[in-house]
């Protein structure tokens, strides 16, 4: 009787998720499993905790309803607060596991851990398949261990009319845990019932969320309302579901052809399809390019103009610059966790241009706050408005007067926010006063 384990990373889901679907035909037990490090332990890098309070009540959710689909078929998740590599090795020796499955990952640290594991354990059989992407590797016209295009437009030229798998069916039948494994609930507890959020996480709200959008009139009109900085309707907001995996990118898009065969297919549709092969682009340049996604330079052999103010970091932080919009959406994203893509790419470029700060700084509080954030996507994105990453510019300079005219032309958005509530500077000391780090 083969017994394997299953490490759940960006995939939380029971529809379309190939890597456990082939756990659950080739394992006659199975323990699945979700490593959930404890906040605060170590401090992460750039000043950040991992998860900020929005970002980690999103995952709790998730991890919770997850958790719960689990049960209806006979299975567990084992949610363990340790690093795998500390905890995973106990599994594999305690229950004999002979198999351990997991779906690939663009994290860095991710792929350190998993072939860290496969060195340990030569005789265990590992399996690793592709959740989080439109395409297997397999799949695309180039090598992705040798080449990938440079840029987007000469990625999307070669992929975008290749076929896309439909999704897999949702999993109904899971093979059984091992009969003394015991589970224990430590989700629940961390949750903060009183912490009140647009979005619910969990696949069962990313399902109803799917269907809901796709049975309006919203994507008919996706292109012309996208850049609104405001507004449950005028963004598909799929990101935070995507992110974690609670969505799978190919029920997106069967969901999407459905509504252009059905209902209407318009510059609108396109747009949204278009978008997620940004999303598929960064993915395989996260893989490309490796640690290469953290470095201040980027892909490039030049380094940005750029360094780290401490003051100036922290009021950009705070919403206390002496640009009112910048400081709205750096409010709605301290006390939502969101923030539209339009409002990124304004306060990324402040950051960038206005306060000359190193771009991972905003990268990183990205990191912590944003319930949407996916490593690729967020750290190739900000690359590309640091003219370090796939952009043939120097870089992406927002005027930010013009950015409020066009947006924000009555203050709505700034008043509701709080924009206006700063005290006007940007330095409080000459530069010869500001300590050394």
């Amino acid at each position: 009787m083969a017994t394997g384990l299953f490490l759940f990373q960006n995939d939380l889901r029971l529809h379309d998720n190939p890597a456990l679907a082939l756990a659950t035909q080739e394992a006659d037990h199975l323990i699945c499993v979700y490593c959930l490090p404890v906040d605060n332990v170590n401090r992460y890098p750039y000043h950040i905790d991992k998860h900020g309070i929005y970002r980690k009540q999103f995952l709790l959710q998730s991890l919770n309803n997850l958790a719960g689909r689990l049960s209806e078929r006979g299975q567990s998740l084992h949610v363990l607060l340790e690093h795998p590599l500390n905890v995973l090795p106990e599994l594999i020796s305690q229950y004999n596991v002979s198999m351990i499955y997991t779906s690939e990952n663009a994290g860095v640290y991710e792929k350190r851990n998993w072939h860290t594991l496969k060195g340990r354990y030569p005789y265990i059989t590992f399996r690793q398949i592709s959740t989080h992407t439109l395409f297997d590797r397999t799949e695309l016209p180039f090598d992705i261990n040798e080449s990938l295009p440079e840029t987007f437009s000469k990625f999307r030229k070669q992929v975008e009319d290749l076929d896309i798998r439909s999704p897999l069916t949702t999993i109904a039948k899971l093979p059984p845990p091992p009969g003394r494994l015991k589970a224990f609930d430590v989700i629940s507890s961390m949750i903060n019932p009183k912490l009140l959020a647009d979005y619910e996480g969990g696949e069962r709200a990313a399902l109803k969320h799917l269907e809901k959008y796709f049975s309006s009139e919203a994507p008919s009109r996706y292109k012309q309302t996208r850049n609104e900085l405001d507004g449950w309707e005028n963004s598909t907001k799929f990101s935070p579901w995507l992110a974690l995996g609670c969505l799978s990118t190919n029920m997106l898009i069967k969901h999407l052809s459905k509504y252009e065969k059905d209902v209407e297919c318009n510059d609108s549709t396109q747009w949204i399809k278009f978008e997620l092969l940004w999303r598929e682009y960064f993915q395989w340049y996260a893989h490309y390019h490796g640690a290469k996604l953290y470095s201040f330079s980027g892909i490039k052999k030049k380094n940005p103009h750029t360094a780290y103010y401490p003051e100036r970091f922290r009021r950009w932080s705070e919403g206390n610059t002496p640009y009112p919009l910048v400081n709205a959406l750096m409010n709605q994203l301290r006390q939502t966790g969101y923030m539209s893509n339009r409002g990124r790419q304004i306060v990324a470029s402040c950051l960038i241009n206005e306060l000359s700060l190193d771009w991972r700084y905003g990268a990183a509080f990205f990191e912590e706050h944003l319930i949407d954030y996916d490593t690729a996507s967020n750290w190739g994105n900000w690359q590309y408005l640091a003219g370090v990453g796939a952009d043939p510019k120097e870089n992406r300079h927002f005027n930010l007067v013009k950015q409020k005219e066009i947006f924000d032309p009555n203050g709505v958005f700034i008043r509701k926010w709080g924009g206006n509530n700063h005290d006007g500077s940007i330095d409080s000391v000459d530069a010869a006063d500001w300590p050394i780090y």
